[in-house]
């Protein structure tokens, strides 16, 4: 089971030293499996206790993973390299419709917001000690949020999504938990999961999003402590939440209601589909918002509300890092809210027509394609690496499958943000020739 390596130690925090040891030095190869507790118990001469013990302090550093009746593992390395390096870098002459950006012409101008919110600066400067939330920014976001029906809850801001989400899984999990994530899903969060000492469990997605059945064997079979869920606009499949898909993932989710529950809206300011939310029906649950797509990447900002408790552990914490996010930014944000700076139906409607107008290209020649809302349609192919191939030597540069999926089957990922009208057709021909034969299975 471990070769020539000897766990060594009589107290729990010696033999788990032992096993990092094994572990730092390459004896202890990922994915290893380790002695049953009271074999090694036997073996040591310890109590099973002691064992158990060093167990968990190796779980909760990350080291370790136990999955039920199969035992305890070394855990894989978080990924060194992230998803986003699996990329194809777009040559001369070739356009790329690979990258997942907004299209700068619907993105709104931030001269005037960041010149108001400057001379406003300049009559009282932000000081220490200062709520970490403007007061103007939660009342928006918590109207915004009212007007969709997401239950009641304080209001907490967070550098983007992800932040918020790492934020959030950091304080109620603990390493070698699992988390139920959409499969395809967002590359980033399939990074972050993992680096964080937590366990993915993937969950298969369709248009509507998740599969309830999947979130429930994630929950019952995996033990999943924490699903995520987006809402509207998934990337990579553009794929929305119905109502009636809600009904019944809150009818699964309602039966565990000790699971976290984070919900991503990023397609907020940029989509058709109404929002349908799950949250209240768990004890623990969040609801992240970023304004990225909407109003622009470099706006790192995520407004984010949840049940008290965990939003009053996640400000906690920040307090202790950066002790909250710029007020500057989050005061520029509230006024481009406040002066509706950004049309969502009418950027709904921009991406709208570029995505179904491919969506339906693609259709016309045979080939599968996704995209419900948003500005990315996902594409199942047979060979994923030919597929990128050949439409690199076509003159179109795409992103891979692989940076967004775990179990789901092969596909390319393309973003319609900046494509012309008149490029619809050409760029369908060209996925259509390059696709090959439509796999058997569903994208989920």
């Amino acid at each position: 089971m471990l070769g020539e390596y000897r766990i060594e130690g009589r107290r729990a925090s010696d033999i788990a030293a032992s096993v990092e040891r094994g572990v730092g030095a390459g004896a202890l190869q990922p994915g290893q499996l380790l002695p049953p507790m009271r074999e090694l118990a036997l073996t040591l001469g310890v109590n099973p206790n002691t064992v158990a013990a060093a167990y968990r302090t190796l779980r909760e550093r990350g080291v370790i993973e136990t999955d039920g009746r199969r035992g305890s593992r070394v855990r894989p390395r978080p990924a060194t390299t992230a998803r986003g390096s699996i990329r194809v870098e777009a040559p001369a002459g070739v356009r790329d419709v690979s990258n997942g950006s907004p299209d700068p012409a619907l993105l709104p101008s931030l001269v005037e917001a960041f010149a108001e919110v400057a001379r406003r600066y300049d009559e009282r400067p932000g000081m220490y000690g200062e709520a970490p939330v403007d007061e103007e920014f939660g009342r928006l976001a918590r109207a915004a949020f009212d007007a969709d029906g997401v239950p009641a809850g304080p209001i907490g801001v967070a550098s983007g999504s992800l932040d918020a989400i790492e934020r959030v899984l950091a304080v109620h999990l603990r390493p070698g938990d699992a988390v139920a994530v959409e499969d395809p899903g967002w590359g980033s969060l399939l990074d972050l999961v993992p680096a964080l000492g937590l366990r993915p469990v993937p969950i298969a997605v369709d248009d509507e999003g998740p599969l309830p059945e999947a979130v429930e064997r994630a929950i019952r079979q995996d033990g999943a402590r924490a699903v995520i869920v987006t809402d509207r606009a998934q990337n990579p499949t553009g794929a929305c939440v119905t109502e009636a898909r809600a009904r019944e993932l809150r009818r699964v989710l309602a039966g565990h209601p000790g699971v976290l529950l984070v919900e991503d809206d990023h397609g907020h300011g940029i989509v058709a589909q109404p929002l349908h939310p799950l949250a209240g029906v768990t004890d623990r649950w969040v609801l992240v918002r970023s304004v990225a797509k909407a109003y622009g990447p470099d706006l790192r900002i995520a407004a984010f509300t949840g049940d008290a408790e965990t939003v009053d552990r996640v400000l906690g914490r920040q307090r202790l890092g950066p002790g909250w996010v710029s007020r500057l930014l989050q005061r520029t944000v509230a006024h481009l809210w406040a002066t509706e700076a950004v049309d969502p139906a009418v950027v709904a409607r921009a991406y709208g027509k570029r995505r179904d107008g491919l969506v339906r290209a693609l259709a016309r020649r045979g080939v599968e394609a996704h995209g419900r809302g948003g500005m990315n349609v996902w594409v199942p192919v047979s060979d994923e690496t030919g597929a990128v191939a050949r439409l690199l030597a076509a003159g179109w540069a795409v992103a891979p499958g692989a940076r967004f999926r775990m179990d789901a089957g092969p596909a390319v990922r393309l973003t319609v943000s900046g494509l012309a009208a008149t490029e619809v057709e050409a760029l369908a021909e060209a996925v259509a020739a390059a696709a090959g034969p439509a796999p058997a299975r569903s994208y989920g």
